[in-house]
């Protein structure tokens, strides 16, 4: 069974990569086939860091207008097309945020009516879980300071602003940036893209 998980994640990692090339070339039936493949997986992303239903289906749209602007940029070899397409959705859902000065946290009965409203397939970090790469990156993670893990695993993987990173850790702005910018780093020469 575990080998037919993984040959099923292998072929949509192919479509999804396929129809990526394909968008890049400037075929509309290539992000059309993106879409299909993976909005429900964005827009639950987008919901749970908009906490606000048209905002998300707002963001999700120019999610894809980027993706897009950007396909020609994909390099299967450096990232899972998922984890391309989550990065994209996330910045878009900060970069809301921020536009609409929301830097209070939600409280967790809002996460949770959120969790039951977003789609029940698993989101792109949960899919990656068994992926080789999700465990090297966890890896590579667990080897930074306990600053720069904490303070990349909130803001990646939560979906917090660096705003909202300094004022729950009572940290200055400039010194959060700088244990993102670092571990970023790190990570980067961990996983051998450098």
């Amino acid at each position: 069974m575990h080998e037919a998980s993984t040959a099923a994640r292998a072929e949509d990692r192919a479509l999804l990569v396929s129809a990526i090339h394909r968008a890049a070339s400037g075929d509309a039936a290539g992000l059309r086939r993106i879409y299909e493949l993976t909005s429900a997986k964005l827009f639950g992303i987008c919901l749970r860091i908009c906490a606000d239903r048209e905002a998300a289906e707002d963001v999700l749209q120019d999610v894809y207008v980027k993706v897009w602007r950007r396909a020609a940029s994909f390099d299967d070899t450096r990232a899972s097309p998922v984890s391309w397409l989550a990065a994209i959705a996330r910045n878009a859902a900060v970069d809301w945020r921020r536009t609409e000065h929301r830097h209070d946290p939600l409280p967790d009965d809002a996460m949770a009516a959120m969790a039951a409203i977003a789609d029940e397939a698993p989101q792109a970090d949960v899919l990656m879980e068994g992926d080789q790469e999700r465990r090297r990156l966890l890896a590579c993670l667990e080897g930074l300071p306990h600053e720069q893990s904490g303070a990349i695993r909130s803001a990646f993987l939560q979906g917090l602003t660096y705003q909202e990173l300094a004022e729950r850790s009572d940290t200055p702005l400039g010194t959060v940036k700088s244990w993102i910018r670092r571990g970023m780093l790190r990570l980067k020469d961990c996983l051998g893209h450098g």
